[in-house]
């Protein structure tokens, strides 16, 4: 596959000079726009402006076309970047430290009561650019991280701005840490958050509120209902929603029902185990709902099934996400194998049980579905990023198809979600911005970074020991 250098595409960027992708197979993930086995994807600025079979012949965009800087796609699959809609990113240093941890109890006392306290707004820069990072290398263009650890202004702002120096679009989810002691400054700090950081790096930072289903963790404070969702409505933000998981929760989801603070601007985690009527108010709602795959089946959160069917029969198509790195893996083909094996399992036992009617089968174009438009839609982006579509952002992938691994390509979806991992992605674009290049990340030095981070996972390890 033959490119032109970075400093050429970034001069092209910049200008607003077109940029033509052209000659792979296109996935778009846009029921309105069809996916080609082979096509041309033209890019103006941060934008898609068109998507077709052979741009330089089409009437409307020939002359763009032919104007345009030339990405030689061939042997490659050219698709949407993946969206995170649930990660506690300022953990990463700790990433894989509790691989075989138990339960929820457990992690909750090692990391959150037991590793979090320490945490300076250092560390918090650390591991959130280091999240996002590897992210950004593994193809996801979009992160929510959900920012459990607001210990102090300083906190919050060093999360922020380590989404902004990573370059990827991030949405920072801020709550209160759940135990230790903090400044008490959230929520009232979010309206500074707003004003500082919404809108940042061009538009590729936006916030949203935090809050957990219910108290039973840490307490009311965090817990949402009237007093965060009002706190939210008069921000203009969303809130994320976790830890909501059994009857405990599903009694809270048909209480903010009741209360009128179930809304589409809700977006609810991991939801296994909840009740069918709690499932019949969210589907009423329209809220969204984030999956967590590999943290529910793993760590084993209450049923420990991933609640696929369950969105699905309530009319939600659920967005994915990564959730822990320290018990878990960092990157959305795992989350989306797990979620079709798991599913596609439960489907054909079914069939073979005592239940009268057996859920259908989710397919590879489903979970890449899940895997990015749906969590764009969670993030509240879903007119922003999450497809191909034009008019949209410039959030997409070049995914080498001719590597060994991928090789021969006989079905662009498949390959991409059954068969692909981060060594086959060539490109990472982000609004336009090239993020990764020539498979490599762009102005990321891994040895300072390394440095970097092995210095701060030393430097909590040390204080923990000594309280």
């Amino acid at each position: 596959m033959n490119t032109p250098s970075l400093t050429d595409f970034t001069r092209a960027r910049s200008s607003e000079r077109p940029i033509l992708l052209t000659g792979g197979a296109v996935i778009t993930v846009d029921r309105d726009v069809p996916d080609l086995p082979t096509g041309d994807v033209l890019l103006t600025g941060s934008r898609i402006t068109a998507v077709g079979p052979d741009l330089r012949s089409d009437p409307v965009h020939a002359a763009a076309a032919a104007s345009a800087l030339v990405l030689d796609t061939r042997g490659a699959i050219v698709s949407p970047g993946f969206v995170d809609s649930h990660r506690h990113a300022w953990e990463t240093q700790l990433r894989r430290s509790i691989p075989d941890v138990t339960d929820l109890g457990e992690y909750v006392m090692s990391t959150l009561s037991g590793i979090a306290p320490v945490y300076t707004p250092q560390d918090m820069h650390t591991g959130t650019r280091l999240a996002a990072l590897t992210a950004l290398d593994s193809g996801i263009t979009t992160m929510l991280d959900f920012s459990h650890n607001s210990r102090s202004s300083a906190h919050s702002d060093a999360a922020l701005q380590a989404l902004v120096d990573s370059g990827i679009r991030g949405v920072h989810a801020s709550m209160a840490p759940h135990f230790g002691t903090w400044d008490q400054q959230w929520p009232a700090d979010m309206g500074r958050l707003m004003d500082s950081f919404h809108g940042a790096n061009d538009g590729l930072v936006s916030l949203r509120l935090a809050a957990l289903s219910t108290d039973e963790i840490a307490g009311p404070g965090v817990a949402y209902g009237p007093r965060l969702a009002a706190i939210a409505r008069d921000l203009g933000v969303w809130t994320s929603i976790d830890a909501v998981f059994g009857q405990p929760s599903s009694q809270a989801i048909l209480r903010w029902a009741e209360q009128g603070i179930l809304d589409p601007t809700l977006t609810l985690i991991h939801c296994t185990g909840l009740s069918p009527l709690a499932w019949a108010a969210m589907g009423d709602a329209g809220v969204t709902v984030s999956l967590a795959p590999t943290s529910d089946a793993q760590i084993g959160l209450e049923t420990a099934v991933p609640a696929v069917d369950e969105a699905l029969l309530a009319g939600i198509r659920p967005g994915l996400s990564i959730d822990v790195e320290v018990a878990l893996a960092s990157d959305m083909f795992t989350q989306m194998r797990a979620l079709h094996a798991i599913q596609r399992m439960r489907a054909t036992n079914a069939a073979y049980g005592t239940e009268e009617t057996a859920p259908n089968r989710i397919s590879t174009r489903d979970v890449l579905d899940f895997a990015t438009l749906q969590g764009a839609r969670a993030n509240a982006l879903g007119d922003v990023t999450g497809s191909l579509t034009p008019g949209k952002d410039a959030d997409l992938l070049i995914v080498r198809a001719d590597d060994i691994n991928n090789m021969p390509l006989n079905d662009a979806v498949g390959t991409l979600v059954l068969g692909s991992d981060a060594r086959n992605i060539e490109t990472v674009l982000v609004a336009g911005h090239a993020r990764k290049w020539d498979g490599q990340l762009v102005g990321v030095d891994i040895d300072t970074l390394r440095d970097e981070v092995t210095g701060s996972r030393d430097a909590i390890i040390s204080r923990v020991a000594g309280r």
